[in-house]
């Protein structure tokens, strides 16, 4: 690109996509996975790429603008505010790989988008030559409808493993028949017997000493931070955005609301308006949070003082 946007051109393109997404929330919900118009949507606007790598047609900006962007979404629609935190998280999880599964994994597309899965206690992983030979299933992959890899932890013999396999190697289970976020798809991966080459393989725990192939590859504060210190914020930004949409649209029914007992509008009540500057504050002191905590952990990667979890 000739021209790159700041970071409030980013959240400002995600702020115009709420109000579509919004109309678009309780079909999300009834289909129990994003709509392939919205992740096309998601793709041009290029907020998808915003925090990718830019060896791999990404935009390079650092992680942090992610969950600004996911925090803005959830105001429209909490399921595709949530898979996009989880599909913008795999580009950092993916630059953490070997070069050469990364090379794999963006061969097609820089729009590659994936799903992933934290439990392996109904997968196998048996040591084979050049790799690993991989069988089970893998609960709760949100956005796995859209993605075309799979990132799923198993117990290898030095430790907890982070695969990469592609749509090929897996099938979808649909499981995922719940009250909430049923937009997600956060569905069942099942593995039938998958051979995952050594490349395609990083130990959990060099992700969480923030020691993985990827620095190597990408010289930037995002891989010298550890795993644990930074994932959590993939999915405490779209609940952030979430609330601030209650409120959004709680204000919004109250201006037009009347009293049926005294015929006064509700917006002038006094109670309504202590109640909704709790909640605003709340929600305003999460964010504050968010963006003190992040800008500390990016400060300490830039300068080197990162520590191990």
């Amino acid at each position: 690109m000739g021209f790159e946007p700041d970071r409030q051109e980013w959240i400002r393109r995600a702020a115009e996509l709420v109000p579509m997404l919004r109309e678009r929330a309780a079909e999300t919900e009834a289909r129990r996975c994003i709509p392939q118009d919205i992740v096309d949507t998601l793709h041009a606007s290029e907020v998808l790429r915003a925090v990718q790598p830019k060896r791999f047609g990404g935009l390079g900006y650092d992680f942090r603008l992610a969950f600004d962007i996911a925090a803005e979404l959830g105001r429209g629609c909490g399921s595709t505010a949530w898979c996009y935190g989880v599909w913008s998280s795999h580009t950092w999880l993916v630059g953490m790989f070997p070069e050469r599964a990364q090379e794999a994994y963006w061969a097609d597309s820089p729009e590659t988008l994936s799903s992933t899965s934290f439990n392996p206690a109904r997968g196998t992983v048996t040591v084979v030559p050049g790799g690993y030979q991989v069988a089970g299933q893998w609960d709760f992959s949100s956005g796995c409808d859209a993605a075309s890899w799979v990132l799923l932890v198993g117990n290898g013999p030095n430790g907890q493993l982070f695969m990469m396999l592609p749509r090929s190697d897996y099938t979808i289970e649909d499981t995922w028949f719940v009250s909430g976020l049923r937009g997600t798809g956060s569905k069942d991966i099942r593995v039938a017997n998958a051979f995952v080459p050594e490349h395609r393989t990083v130990l959990i725990q060099d992700m969480r000493e923030a020691r993985t192939p990827g620095r190597k590859v990408h010289d930037t504060a995002d891989y010298r931070i550890p795993l644990r210190s930074l994932l959590s914020f993939t999915l405490a930004s779209p609940v952030l955005g979430m609330a601030q949409g209650v409120l959004d649209v709680f204000e919004d029914q109250m201006r037009s609301a009347v009293s049926t007992r005294d015929g006064k509008k509700r917006a002038e009540a006094a109670s309504i308006q202590i109640r909704l500057s709790e909640s605003a504050a709340e929600v305003y002191t999460a964010r504050l949070i968010l963006h003190h905590d992040t800008r500390e952990i990016f400060a300490r990667a830039r300068c080197g003082d990162m520590p191990t979890l």
